[in-house]
């Protein structure tokens, strides 16, 4: 049975899939009024630079984006000063601004509009030439648009995925309206975020419960649950005071994403590392003694080693190059399984991936396009105390745990006090400005004694109950 989490937190939405009771996928997305993939805008072109192709366009953000010129674009044209309409499809790295294309598309559940032409084409996925022909034939699509069909429309009719194809044509006539109408660049669309991408790729026939902790939310997952006539789905409001991630036990796997180790069930384990080029994944037997011989062990760490690397890599959101180091094994028959088992791991993953074969050295490469942020992206930020050699969990993330753990001990304890253990590394930044840290945390409503110390640990939350612990910690209190 597949799950799926979906908590909104103030400006911050986190959504975690399980599969069978285990993590498979988590993503975060924060309001930061930054462009996301996806969205839509109309742009200026503000220059062009021949030598790599490339052209500078002024959304509105306050940035310039980047875009690739190329024939298959059809964008070789453009002039300084041109208003072009464009769609983001990365967002922002570090100096570098987000990017964007020409190649404008609108996602639905069963079709893809796109702007480039006005062909049919079909997921690789859909193979019956009968039902292509019936889709083909049955097909009402204006003839100044694309389309791409999915995988999902081969489970409903024709008429199903007419009603779709002139819902997205609608919002591409409202956009075509709006580029023309509006003086300044600008944003056009919002494809839905994350929210919408994960409503469109994973409702299926499978049953699937999701859980909500918003109203908006749910009313919108309720919505698309009730048009989405092929997909299985339980929708339920998470009600209780605890949040919704701690309440399944989601928040500590989250957590565990930041450790570099993970260990394997035969005792071996993986070490994920990260440099300037790749992310490289070495495979270690550890503790396996399993195996009847070396090849026996090293190809059972091998084949579970893949399968987890595979997990990680998604849960993690890891991409580009990522270089994996298994244990040397001679049997080109272990090498197959090991690497079927690799990329059996990626069969239901949307992002394209591509896994090449094992060279003379026992390393495989993979290359994982970018899409949205990696989850340390989110959580971590540099750390002072190392003048940026290390990385730190971001004090946002911290005050989001601090808040959920104050509403666990509220459903269980009436209390008036609390008191709280904060790492000294974020001292200087909660003193100063407690009032900011005390709403964060949304404890307004509650005397709040906090203090510092040194140790790996990054918090600790207790209630006060009684009146000793009161004074024994009153030059402690911040606040109440």
């Amino acid at each position: 049975m597949k799950e799926i989490f979906v908590e909104r937190n103030g400006s911050t939405l986190r959504i975690a899939i399980k599969r069978n009771n285990k993590l498979k996928e988590c993503y975060i997305e924060e309001d930061s009024k930054e462009p996301f993939p996806g969205e839509i805008y109309k742009g200026v072109v503000k220059n062009i630079i021949p030598g790599i192709k490339c052209a500078f366009i002024d959304i509105g953000h306050k940035e310039n984006c980047y875009m690739y010129i190329d024939r298959k674009f059809k964008n070789t044209g453009i002039k300084k000063g041109d208003e072009i309409l464009v769609e983001v499809v990365k967002e922002a790295i570090g100096k570098k601004g987000p990017k964007v294309t020409t190649a404008v598309s609108i996602p639905g559940r069963y079709c893809v509009l796109n702007t480039l032409d006005n062909d049919v084409t079909f997921s690789k996925k859909i193979t019956d030439e009968d039902l292509i022909a019936y889709i083909k034939n049955g097909l009402d699509k204006p003839k100044d648009i694309g389309l791409m069909i999915r995988t999902n429309a081969s489970k409903v009719t024709v008429d199903m995925i007419n009603k779709e194809v002139a819902y997205l044509y609608n919002i591409f006539e409202d956009i075509d309206r709006k580029v023309k109408y509006s003086l300044k660049p600008g944003l056009l669309y919002k494809a839905g975020g994350i929210l919408g991408r994960i409503l469109r790729d994973k409702l299926d026939e499978e049953t699937t419960k999701v859980y909500a902790n918003n109203v908006e939310d749910y009313e919108e997952i309720e919505s698309y649950i009730a048009n989405a006539k092929d997909a299985n789905v339980f929708l339920e409001l998470h009600n209780e005071e605890i949040g919704l991630f701690q309440y399944y036990g989601i928040e500590n796997e989250i957590l565990k994403l930041r450790n570099n180790k993970v260990q394997l069930n035969c005792g071996g384990y993986i070490i994920i590392e990260k440099t300037e080029a790749m992310y490289t994944i070495d495979v270690n037997s550890g503790k396996n003694i399993k195996g009847e011989s070396m090849r026996k062990t090293a190809f059972i760490t091998n084949i579970q080693a893949a399968e987890e690397i595979a997990n990680q890599i998604r849960l993690r959101n890891l991409s580009g190059i990522i270089l994996v180091d298994f244990i040397d094994m001679k049997d080109e028959e272990d090498k197959g399984k090991v690497l079927n088992k690799l990329k059996d791991g990626f069969i239901e993953d949307k992002i394209k991936t591509v896994i090449y074969p094992f060279t003379e050295l026992n390393l495989v490469q993979i290359a994982r396009k970018r899409v949205g942020k990696l989850i340390e992206e989110y959580m971590d930020e540099p750390c002072s105390c190392c003048k940026g050699r290390g990385k730190r969990l971001k004090l946002s993330y911290i005050n989001l745990l601090i808040k959920n753990e104050i509403e666990r001990i509220k459903e269980s304890n009436n209390i008036k006090h609390i008191y709280i253990e904060l790492n000294t590394v974020y001292e200087k930044h909660v003193k100063d400005d407690i009032i900011s840290f005390i709403k964060e945390i949304e404890a307004l409503d509650l005397a709040v004694y906090l203090n510092f110390f040194n140790g790996e640990e990054y918090y600790k939350v207790e209630p006060l109950l009684f009146s000793n612990q009161l004074e024994n910690l009153k030059m402690y209190k911040i606040y109440g």
